[in-house]
């Protein structure tokens, strides 16, 4: 069972990183953390407020098919295009696996769509477009180990 500390130490934990959406799912609890808060419940119990010394994110219970409630803030990005790993962890396509992947190659994207899912330890992080353009290159395949830094979309911005 998550204690309030194992809240608090999450929260700490994703302020001083670059993730703007983290998922926890972890015997039978969901928690999903969005840089910016402005999420809603959905009728479970109310989150405790965070203790003053931790992070100001915003921590709600609610489905993970939620929009994010403001533009992700840009993560790797090595210029011409090029998106990388904002962490290390396992890359995913698609939000399930029974879902379609976010984009393909040809797909057309504007700053903040969803592109891709990176896991760690259960906690799963969406990864937003940082530009908008169109997917020429997909660098990682579905379930694929990532490195920080690691090339796993190309984007032509033209």
């Amino acid at each position: 069972m998550l204690k309030y500390s194992d809240v608090g130490e999450i929260l700490s934990l994703i302020d001083s990183s670059s993730c703007d959406e983290v998922i926890l799912e972890a015997e039978g609890i969901k928690l999903v953390v969005r840089r910016g808060g402005g999420a809603a419940s959905t009728g479970g119990p109310s989150p405790h407020p965070v203790p003053s010394g931790a992070p100001a994110s915003g921590a709600v219970a609610q489905p993970a098919a939620s929009p994010p409630a403001s533009p992700p803030k840009a993560s790797s990005t090595g210029g011409d295009g090029f998106i990388g790993a904002p962490m290390v962890g396992t890359f995913y396509r698609a939000p399930s696996p029974d879902d379609p992947p976010f984009v393909e190659i040809g797909s057309k994207v504007n700053v903040g769509d969803p592109i891709c899912v990176i896991e760690v330890m259960k906690l799963f992080t969406t990864v937003h477009s940082e530009m908008a353009g169109t997917i020429t290159q997909i660098g990682v395949d579905d379930a694929q180990l990532v490195e920080f830094g690691q090339m796993i979309f190309m984007i032509d911005p033209a």
